[in-house]
């Protein structure tokens, strides 16, 4: 069996910051909005390791609601991409259910890291533009468009890809160094995310996930980047090759999947396959 090289997996798919970072120590201004994870994990029955941007868009509250119809504890952990994997496959005790980006579940489940039958498509996060809560909202339907209103702004707040962020990296690859866009006055947050900036002030518009920026209300949501930017993350969910409770854990899964479970998602910026 072929051995996982996390480092290149970094490389190749730039890691995620765990979100809980991003809202713990940056100061009293900043909204704190999620905590970095939820339930026990230790000692739940089912333990999820998630990427922030999932466990951002709904997964607490889907796991509560499955608690509280079943009885059986879920315990959540976020983690960043850039370990995630390693995680996976060394954490004691070990998680049940796994969420990763389409490319890093396909690498996982090649290696023998995910539970046969169990590999599903969860949905795509993708990436919006944010005002100032109460500021003109401009039409960003098509990309020229898009572009005249980011070369509109004063400042257009972004999170730094050096740290490791996936959504960072996205927003830059496919969004800031597209031609059309040169010339936006494009500012890296030196703390925390891009939303998080553009909710303390700075700047007056931000390139961010849309389920890191519907939690604040300093700020407001455009809608998405047009379509032909592929400014998105699509993520997927499976059961763990070393889960010990594997026949709960895809009961878990069914339930993220189901239909009733879609307008949760949506609320917070998933978009469901």
């Amino acid at each position: 069996m072929r051995r996982i090289h996390v480092s290149a997996l970094a490389i190749a798919l730039v890691a995620c910051w765990p979100f809980a970072s991003e809202v713990r120590g940056k100061g009293q201004n900043v909204p704190v909005v999620f905590a970095p994870t939820t339930g026990e994990y230790a000692t739940a029955d089912i333990r999820v390791i998630t990427p922030g941007v999932v466990f951002a868009s709904g997964l607490p509250d889907i796991a509560a609601a499955f608690t509280k119809e079943t009885g059986k504890k879920v315990g959540i952990v976020v983690v960043g991409m850039g370990t995630i994997v390693e995680e996976m496959t060394k954490k004691t005790p070990p998680p049940d259910v796994i969420v990763l980006p389409f490319q890093l579940m396909t690498t996982l489940s090649l290696d023998g890291g995910v539970a046969p039958g169990t590999f599903n498509p969860l949905g795509r996060t993708r990436m919006g533009l944010a005002v100032r809560a109460g500021a003109p909202k401009p039409d960003i339907s098509t990309v020229e468009k898009f572009a005249a209103a980011l070369k509109s702004a004063k400042a257009v707040m972004r999170s730094n890809p050096a740290g490791g962020s996936m959504v960072a990296r996205v927003i830059e690859q496919n969004v800031i160094k597209r031609p059309e866009l040169a010339g936006t006055n494009s500012l890296v947050s030196t703390s925390g995310e891009g939303g998080q900036a553009l909710a303390r002030g700075e700047g007056d518009m931000a390139l961010q996930a849309i389920c890191e920026i519907l939690p604040y209300k300093e700020i407001e949501l455009v809608g998405p980047l047009p379509r032909e930017l592929a400014a998105w993350i699509d993520m997927s969910t499976a059961v763990s090759a070393r889960s010990t409770n594997p026949d709960a854990s895809l009961a878990f899964i069914r339930y993220l999947t189901r239909p009733e479970a879609t307008p949760i998602w949506k609320a917070k910026g998933l978009e469901r396959f």
